[in-house]
């Protein structure tokens, strides 16, 4: 289960607006991955959804994105080439790593596949790459336009008609797909590599899988999509695809080792991630979650907002020492549940308040928390367990009151 994606932008190759997806798991984000689509494709096909669901369920977050001029992009497409696309890349994993995380996993599906190959060594925090029906020279996308190429050499240019569109391809995007060399680049990889390819795919044959497993140095995976066709059109092709690609990254991804040097005992870490206005990533010891505000008042909802976690540390509490109590004194206590409701309210106005709270002015925070206890307890040890819940450390925290130190430091540097 993913929580609910974030749109951004940021600058590509050529000075452009390059519309992007984050896809986000909904509890810590274990890594990141930065996934490239197919040639005149968009960040939002098929396969790029279903490997993105897949990925969240296991904890990565995806950024997906569309190559300059295509999409919702900004950015004329004719002058753009298959160098760009890998500027383009760089830009999104540089984006990724000043603002999130640099990414462990790529993943490319088609053209942007032998794009994957070639960047990859510029993205060094890369532990995997991934691709899905990708050619093993970048100039095999030609073969969708060869009608053309007289013209296009001829005149430097010709409008094609490619999935539906017309596209102006220029004598210089040929000259520059006929420049790569991504074999050579494979066999440098000194990544872990899978390679999905279809047998039967129609568009960038089977030979070309064979090519780059054969370049590449261990270790090194090939997986068929038996039927599948070019584009995994079909919905379960494109999740078999998916599913194969987390598990397998999973070996090669050591999880929350780029997360930085964890805080010391005791530190909670909170910055922001720079997406929208208020998210933040908060990171305590090796865990890290997000934190944000709801939608309502100018948030993604992409995390627990401050108040939540709050709640959360009350609940979490609560459970833990009835667990403790529960241990020491045999109790058969099977499981504990517990629901935290805040709202801030009149103080005069909460009948169930504490006499002191209620003679304050203005409004107060009450907390109202909602305890299961199951497993065979008599009344008097129900009652007793609720009374210990009033013992839990976080509470009479909140009760007592805190004293909070602001002090300015000096930022760190990744």
């Amino acid at each position: 289960m993913s929580a609910k994606p974030i749109r951004l932008t940021f600058e590509g190759a050529h000075g452009a607006e390059l519309a992007a997806r984050l896809d986000l798991p909904t509890g810590t984000v274990e890594a990141y991955a930065l996934f490239a689509h197919c040639f005149t494709c968009s960040k939002d096909v098929t396969a790029a959804r279903k490997i993105a669901e897949a990925l969240t369920r296991r904890g990565i977050a995806v950024l997906r994105f569309d190559f300059t001029g295509l999409g919702g992009s900004g950015g004329d497409f004719g002058s753009t080439n298959f160098s760009s696309n890998l500027e383009d890349l760089r830009r999104a994993a540089n984006h990724m790593r000043e603002n999130l995380e640099a990414p462990k996993l790529l993943i490319g599906h088609s053209l942007g596949g032998a794009a994957m190959l070639a960047v990859a060594a510029d993205i060094p925090e890369a532990k995997a790459v991934a691709t899905i029906g990708a050619p093993a020279e970048a100039d095999h996308v030609t073969h969708n336009f060869s009608a053309h190429l007289d013209e296009i050499e001829q005149s430097g240019a010709a409008t094609v008609s490619l999935v539906g569109r017309d596209f102006r391809i220029e004598k210089q995007f040929i000259e520059d797909l006929r420049s790569q060399d991504v074999e050579a680049r494979v066999s440098q990889l000194k990544k872990a590599l899978l390679v999905l390819h279809a047998p039967l795919d129609d568009v960038v044959g089977i030979d070309n899988a064979t090519k780059i497993f054969v370049a590449a140095k261990h270790p090194k995976s090939f997986v068929s999509l038996d039927n599948a066709d070019h584009l995994l059109s079909n919905q379960q092709d494109a999740a078999y695809a998916a599913d194969v690609i987390a598990a397998w990254a999973s070996r090669y991804i050591e999880l929350k080792d780029s997360a930085g040097e964890a805080a010391e005992d005791g530190v909670v870490e909170v910055r922001e991630t720079g997406l929208g206005k208020f998210q933040a990533m908060v990171q305590a010891g090796p865990h890290r979650l997000l934190a944000d505000e709801p939608v309502s008042v100018g948030g993604f909802a992409s995390g627990p907002s401050p108040y939540d976690f709050l709640s959360a540390a009350l609940g979490a509490c609560t459970s833990m020492t009835l667990r403790m109590y529960a241990e020491r004194k045999n109790l058969p206590l099977d499981r504990v549940s517990v629901e935290i409701g805040h709202a801030k309210v009149h103080a005069q106005d909460c009948s169930d308040c504490a006499e002191e709270l209620r003679g304050r002015n203005g409004k107060i925070d009450r907390f109202e928390r909602r305890i299961a206890l199951e497993g065979d307890l008599d009344a008097d040890t129900r009652k007793r367990l609720l009374e210990i819940a009033d013992k839990c450390p976080v509470h009479r925290t909140l009760e007592a009151g805190v004293a909070v130190i602001t002090k300015e430091v000096q930022p760190k540097r990744n």
